[in-house]
């Protein structure tokens, strides 16, 4: 009975398994992994591209046009991985092709909170967490293992570096580095994701080069050029410090600030 009540277009292509729900939607060009569960009421528009054994709930529309005034209707897509979970009423984008990259992307294993937006463009990286309400303008870039909490909004053209946290409420207008917790408004650095890194196999030893590599970035009273040479003169190379240090250089938007006791109350 319940297929009958859904609009699945023959040329769509379902893999192994695929269930979806009463009421969803399922556009011509679309392609759907093995073992995805697609709930009631969700739409599926064309050009989009879902992996295995993901799970959307109701609600959810993903890939209707981007709201971008350069679109001219041409092709491009949304591409979402493996194992990825699409919670309530979130809104996945297509891309654009002014942007030079015509794809809005969901990595393998993301979890995509209810009434999520994600904008044209827009880059999630694997095993990312998008709270309640996370709004991300066109091309933000969100890397591996960031969590972003809920009812905070991205400009566009952002990053949110690898293993970051963002505490919910953020208005994020600059980019946060790598590895960081972040939070207060205007958004600031507010130490080292710790407890995060622990959670996901960090030695004491690579946890504590990271915070040498913060208090020079921040602490010493340098400029950001300054402080990333400065690191490289007197800190022994390290996967983590490569990754800071590309990330901050190739930073447009410019980083985060430092601000002393961000946890207390103003």
């Amino acid at each position: 009975m319940a297929q009958k009540l859904n609009v699945i277009h023959p040329k769509a292509h379902l893999g192994h398994g695929v269930e979806a729900g009463p009421f969803t939607t399922i556009a011509e060009h679309v392609e759907i992994g093995e073992g995805t569960w697609i709930g009631p009421n969700v739409t599926i528009m064309d050009y989009v591209r879902i992996g295995a054994n993901c799970r959307i709930f109701p609600g959810a529309v993903i890939g209707a046009v981007p709201q971008d005034l350069k679109f001219q209707g041409e092709v491009s897509y949304v591409e979402i991985g493996n194992n990825v979970t699409i919670r309530e009423y979130v809104t996945i984008n297509r891309g654009t092709a002014a942007s030079n990259v015509g794809v809005t992307r969901v990595g393998d294993n993301c979890l995509i909170m209810s009434y999520v937006h994600i904008a044209h463009d827009c880059n999630i990286k694997k095993d990312v967490i998008l709270t309640s309400y996370v709004g991300l303008a066109g091309e933000t870039q969100v890397d591996e293992h960031a969590i972003i909490g809920g009812a905070s909004a991205a400009h566009q053209f952002t990053r949110i570096g690898t293993h970051a946290m963002i505490s919910g409420g953020s208005m994020i207008g600059k980019d946060v580095p790598p590895y960081v917790l972040a939070g207060r408004r205007p958004l600031c650095y507010g130490g080292i994701n710790v407890i995060g890194l622990r959670r996901r196999g960090f030695t004491s030893e690579q946890i504590e080069r990271i915070h040498d590599i913060y208090r020079i970035i921040y602490q010493v009273g340098l400029n950001i050029s300054d402080a990333c040479r400065k690191v490289e003169e007197v800190l022994d190379p390290s996967e983590e410090r490569e990754e800071i240090l590309s990330f901050i250089r190739a930073s447009h938007r410019g980083i985060i600030p430092y601000k002393v006791k961000w946890m207390e109350d103003e």
